[in-house]
């Protein structure tokens, strides 16, 4: 598979609270394909990895979300962990991101509690998509359907529950974008 993605490029957005296999494990997978990967988070510098509650690594960040636009990538990763995704709903440039590069119909992976991105952006109606269980609400509230299935792809959207997902999760990003 090595160079099958290569002149790819594809962000990771991410913040504090990431989880880190959520983060790591695509980006990988990602570089071992040939993509390019940036990491793009709400300010520069690093930010805080962790496994569930317990803190985790420090990554450095590529690029600040005012810094891309949506037509500098190939595909976006969503990570989830619990308080990243709620963090990045908060941020205007963020949810603008999501929503551009749905738009822009490229592939956008969510994990975990990263489909809270998606609820936010205004993009799940009409969509069928999963993610962990307690999004469940948030996204039928949105006008999505949620399914309990290891990995959902519909329209360039590809989902996930959690990371006992991410080998299927990864799989279907680098076919999406192979």
């Amino acid at each position: 598979m090595t160079g099958a993605l290569s002149g790819k490029t594809v962000a990771l957005l991410a913040t504090d609270g990431v989880e880190q296999v959520e983060l790591t494990t695509p980006w990988d997978k990602l570089r071992q394909a040939g993509a390019k990967v940036e990491l793009v988070s709400l300010e520069s510098g690093s930010i805080r990895g962790y496994h569930h509650l317990d803190k985790g690594d420090l990554f450095s960040v590529d690029k600040t979300v005012n810094e891309v636009t949506a037509e500098q990538f190939d595909a976006l990763v969503l990570p989830g962990g619990l308080a990243n995704p709620d963090a990045l709903r908060l941020n205007t440039e963020a949810v603008d991101l999501v929503k551009h590069c749905v738009q822009a119909d490229m592939p956008v992976a969510a994990i975990c509690h990263a489909p809270w991105l998606l609820v936010e952006a205004g993009v799940v109606k009409g969509r069928t998509m999963t993610s962990f269980p307690s999004l469940r609400t948030d996204i039928n509230n949105g006008g999505g359907h949620w399914v309990d299935q290891a990995v959902h792809q519909e329209a360039g959207i590809i989902t996930s529950r959690k990371p006992d997902d991410l080998e299927q999760f990864c799989d279907a990003l680098i076919a999406a974008l192979g």
